[in-house]
């Protein structure tokens, strides 16, 4: 298992529009998420820099690098890229972050 760590930038005064997205989350994405093998994916915001923190735990870095390319995923970013910051195809601006710690 790859524990991935990233940050995403949301824009001012969108951060209850972005949980109920996410709270209503299509089940076809959570499937496709799944089916990519990941897991125990978190994102947080830091309210006062509306910088999204997320985690996840990928089965394989090239299968789940595989699923920005799926059809649902494609239109998630189409759908979320009104409230944040994204990149020309409307994927979000990730920036991954280094591990410096765990413990189990």
């Amino acid at each position: 298992m790859v524990r991935k760590g990233f940050k995403m930038f949301l824009n001012p005064g969108m951060a209850a529009e972005y949980e109920k997205r996410h709270n209503e989350l299509w089940p076809a994405m959570q499937e496709m998420i799944h089916q990519y093998g990941g897991r125990n994916y978190s994102i947080f915001l830091d309210e006062e820099t509306n910088v999204l923190y997320g985690y996840i735990e990928v089965e394989d870095e090239l299968k789940w690098s595989q699923s920005a390319d799926t059809e649902i995923n494609r239109k998630w970013w189409d759908f979320m890229a009104d409230i944040m910051e994204t990149n020309s195809d409307n994927s979000p601006v990730s920036i991954d972050l280094r591990p410096v710690f765990h413990l189990e």
